[in-house]
């Protein structure tokens, strides 16, 4: 496991910061949400994958690029021929052409 060496404390309600530049990396936005799983005395912190990447849908049936998108989703997004569609952690690209 690589180390970050950021330390945080604890506030009084158990809360911990994770710092902007770490939110950036990992494509942690405001409402995301974390799994918390423990391995030995060890806590992890994970970004749930098992939500529609655009409307947090839970259990999307269709897999895209890593991606998990609910049949909504995919359906929405068949109207956008020609349009770029860029997941929240992409990295920018061209311009699309429609």
């Amino acid at each position: 496991m690589k180390s970050t060496g950021v330390v945080r404390k604890i506030d009084e309600l158990g809360r911990i910061v994770l710092p902007s530049e770490l939110r950036k990396v990992f494509g942690i936005g405001v409402g995301d949400e974390l799994e918390i799983s423990v391995d030995g005395e060890q806590v992890i912190l994970q970004k749930r994958r098992d939500l529609c990447v655009f409307c947090g849908a839970e259990e999307p049936a269709i897999e895209f690029k890593g991606r998990k998108v609910c049949d909504t989703c995919a359906g929405d997004l068949g109207g956008f021929q020609g349009v770029e569609v860029r997941l929240p952690d992409a990295a920018p690209s061209a311009t699309a052409t429609t």
